[in-house]
């Protein structure tokens, strides 16, 4: 539950064969100054920086209680006709207790540029609104892991 509120990934579950480490927010731990490693011709082709790549984004339901199934289908709008376009899928949800509300990580086509947008979740339902936020729910300023704050394990 931790690594979900903080944002760390499961290789396999945030991840698949398609996913960078920029599409995950961690392109600062591809080395800039190696002459050449393992993946680097690929990450530089240009369909890897399109800007609708799938990226890792949070998700917090609009309702505050709803926890979203992991796998669910993500659009922008549900008035679409059949087939929808599908813009993403949830990687990893739960109820955080510390938080006091559900947490959940996705993949979604152009994440960061839809910070703050409302998405549809689907549910067996029917659909689950649910914002789009930075996928680190906890200590997002390294304050409490790092022990930079006089009484962070109070906080």
């Amino acid at each position: 539950m931790l690594r979900a509120e903080r944002g760390f990934i499961i290789v396999g579950q945030e991840t698949d064969g398609t996913v960078t480490p920029d599409d995950l927010g961690l392109s600062g731990m591809v080395s800039k100054v190696k002459r050449d490693f393992v993946g680097k011709r690929s990450l530089s082709r240009p369909d890897m920086s399109l800007p609708d790549r799938k990226q890792l984004v949070g998700l917090l339901s609009a309702d505050g209680r709803t926890v979203l199934d992991e796998g669910a289908q993500i659009v922008a709008d549900t008035a679409q006709p059949v087939p929808m376009k599908m813009l993403g899928h949830v990687t990893s949800s739960y109820f955080s207790a510390c938080l006091g509300h559900p947490v959940a990580l996705a993949l979604v086509s152009g994440g960061r540029a839809r910070l703050g947008d409302t998405l549809h979740v689907t549910t067996p339902s029917g659909f689950a609104a649910a914002k789009v936020v930075a996928p680190v729910f906890f200590d997002a300023e390294g304050k409490r892991v790092n022990g930079a704050a006089e009484g962070a394990l109070h906080a």
